[in-house]
Order: structure tokens, then sequence, then C-alpha cells
């Protein structure tokens, strides 16, 4: 029994990968527990687990006395000498004593084998809580095992990653096999083990990739100031260099843009804009929100404010899709931006175009519309502008604002 016990208890080193000085430890403490079960709380004992003799050999040292009060503590002379006292022990004196495993009988060794899975199985957690912590901030490659509606289960040396719908590049597919990449955001201890937490959507895995493909960024040559994103949709980068002889927009770009692609593939074809950084906050704001041409910047420093002035055909370039470019701009430098229009004079247009020729942008029922209250060409729509074009039946606010906004953009397209 001792041999059998000792070789599943070394399966179990095999199997978990678990330290065998580690593995010996909870082997004495739990047959500790053992000998205080069969010969009470106040037993002295001594267990010696060899690990690689496969043998486990537990002492029990007991008082000689000629009356027994406590069989756990004390034995008699008599029994002594039964077992062969070649010491010639007296009373008063110690009486070491191995017990063999067969003495507790199968149901201690039984009790003994759950609690050291038990002890294994928190051990295992513990390990895997203090690996992963040691992780956070780091990207980790595994395999999609399962998909759900709120989340994805990754396996990653086989332990469960977890990438909650909230972590996610939105829109992005997962199917079941797949290999991903993610960085590690969190470890949480759960009753049930650790969780650990993985983001494709947070700013530091955006922040990682970089380090990844860009050797003067990981090298500390090119230094990342700030990153404000909207995974899958858009992020801004603010870098500046350390070296005066070196590009850092050039270099997070590469050659032919092939750098930054990569990026940009990996983040499910999310745009991303590289500005170099300014402490100039004039300067900044000016970067962050480009391409767009600005005609005037007032910032209140205090305030974090900054007011920006611009010809009407830049503002939606300065707005961008659904806002995006202007909420990234606010992030990454830190000023709550607004934005003055102003309507472009007529006579800075330099080619006008018929409004027939924009029934496909515009739909025929408003080109209709618009030649029907005497409007003949785009430059004239945009001189009225919104105000104008809403007194027209048919015509709302927002779909006003969706006219100029198609006929700004033709003439951004020609420049």
């Amino acid at each position: 029994m001792n041999t059998e016990i000792v070789e599943s208890f070394s399966q179990m080193v095999r199997e978990k990968s678990l330290d065998k000085d580690v593995l010996a430890g909870i082997i004495e403490e739990i047959f500790g527990l053992m000998v205080k079960k069969k010969f009470g709380q106040e037993a002295k004992y001594d267990v010696v687990v060899n690990m690689d003799k496969g043998d486990i050999e537990i002492f029990l040292e007991r008082t000689i006395v000629d009356e027994v009060q406590d069989p756990g503590t004390e034995i008699s002379i008599n029994e002594v000498n039964e077992k062969g006292n070649d010491d010639e022990l007296e009373v008063g004196e110690d009486f070491v004593e191995k017990i063999e495993l067969n003495h507790f009988g199968r149901r201690l060794i039984n009790l003994a084998r759950q609690s050291l899975n038990q002890k294994i199985r928190e051990i295992e957690k513990e390990i895997v809580y203090n690996e992963y912590s040691e992780m956070i901030g780091e990207i980790v490659v595994g395999d999609i095992y399962q998909v759900r509606r709120n989340d994805v289960l990754v396996n990653h040396n086989k332990n469960e990653l977890l990438l909650p719908r909230i972590e996610q590049i939105p829109r992005e597919k997962y199917r079941k096999g797949d290999t991903i990449r993610a960085v590690i955001k969190e470890v949480k201890k759960t009753p049930n083990g650790p969780v650990i937490i993985v983001s494709r959507g947070d700013n530091l895995f955006l922040r990682r990739l970089f380090e990844i493909e860009i050797p003067e960024i990981y090298d500390g040559v090119i230094e990342i100031k700030g990153i404000a994103r909207e995974p899958g949709e858009r992020a801004k980068v603010a870098v500046e260099s350390q070296d005066a002889r070196i590009d850092a927009v050039g270099a997070c770009v590469g050659m032919k843009g092939v750098r930054i692609h990569a990026i940009v593939r990996e983040l499910n074809n999310e745009n991303i804009d590289v500005v170099n950084y300014s402490e100039d906050s004039f300067v900044f704001v000016q970067r962050c929100l480009a391409p767009a041409k600005l005609k005037q910047i007032e910032i209140d420093d205090d305030a974090k404010k900054c007011i920006v002035t611009a010809d009407s055909d830049q503002v939606s370039l300065i707005v961008g899709r659904s806002g995006v470019n202007i909420r990234l701009a606010m992030k990454l430098s830190g000023y709550d931006i607004e934005v003055i229009r102003v309507e472009k004079p007529l006579e800075e247009y330099e080619e006008d175009v018929e409004l027939p020729e924009l029934r496909e942008e515009l739909g025929s029922d408003i080109v209709d519309l618009l030649i029907n209250h005497n409007f003949e060409t785009a430059v004239e729509v945009l001189k009225a502008g919104v105000d104008k074009l809403i007194e027209i039946e048919g015509i709302d606010e927002e779909k006003a604002k969706e006219i100029v906004e198609i006929l700004e953009n033709q003439f951004e397209e020609e420049e």
C-alpha cells in the first residue's frame, strides 16, 4: 500500500507539473493530520517522505508508563517489552515506533487522498494566479475554443483566458479554432479559481503592438506620449523621437506603410493616425485635428478648453464620421474642443457643379426639390446654408446638414 500511494502521488507530480518538495510537504501535512485523527491532537510524530524512492515513513513518539492514561501519547512498559525493546528502555523514557500505513485503514487513506487532491487544486490555482499576475500588460497568443454570447474563451498553455464583449473589437468575428492575440488586462481571484481577463480593445493592446512592430519604440528611441482609441473604428497615437535624426511618424508608418499596416490588419482594419507630439498645446491640437485646415485656434490652458475656427468645407474633416475624429482629438490632446464654422465665400470655390450632375450623390428627389426652389449649382446651396434649406418644405435640419456635408465633400475631393 505504501508504494501504491506514493506512486499515485508521483503521478500527480508528473501530470500537474508540481515541485516535488512542495508535494512532499503537502503529504507530510496530510499524513500528520491522519496521525492526529488516529492518535489524538497531542500525539508526537514525524512523517518522512522520499519521493524518489517512493516511500512514506511515519514515526510515533510515546512516553513509557506503568499504566496508560492516554494511548495517543503513552505506551505501557509491558507493551514496549512485547514489541522487543532492544535498547532496554525504562518508564519515563520515550519510545519511537514506526507506524505502517495499513494501520490507519482504508477510510483514512482515502480521506488523505481526497485532501491531497484538494490541496493540489488550491496550489494549481495559486500558481496560475501568480503566473498571470506577473504577465499583466503582456500580449499572449492563444486558440479560441468556445465562442459564447457575451464572451470568448481562449486556451493559452492549457489555461482558460476570458475575452469579454466589452474588451473585444466591435464587429470582429471570432471562430472556434482561430489563433488570437490579446493583452492580459486583469487577473481576479474567485472561489472557482483565478479569472484571467484579456483585451483587444484596450489602449494597452495597441501600445504593445506598436512595441512589437516598431523596434525604435521597443528600444526607447521613440516614445508613445498618448493613445486615444475607439476600437474597430479609429485611433490616434502621439509619438515623440528622442533622437533628432529619426522621424517619429515616419518610423512608425514604415516604408510604404508596411509597419502600420501590420498593426491595422491585427486590429480588424482600424484606422490609425500617428501624429508628432508637441508640448506646445496650440501646435498639438492642430496636429490632433489633422488633416483639417484650421483658420484660428484659441486655447484656455487653465480650463482645458479650445475654440477652433474653420471654413465650412473643413468642418466635416474636423468632426469626422459620426464625430469620431474630434472625440479622439479631445482625448489625445486633453482639451474640450469647440468648432466654429465659417461659411466659405462664394468666390473661393474655383469650380462649381451643376445640381443635375449630383443626382447620384443627393438623390433625384432632392435635386429636383432644390431646382424648383431656384438653386442651380452646389455653391449656391452651400452659400444658402442649413438655415435657408430648412425653409424648404420636405427638408428638415438633419437632411439639410446631410446635403451640405455631401456638397462640401464634393469640393474636398476635387481639391
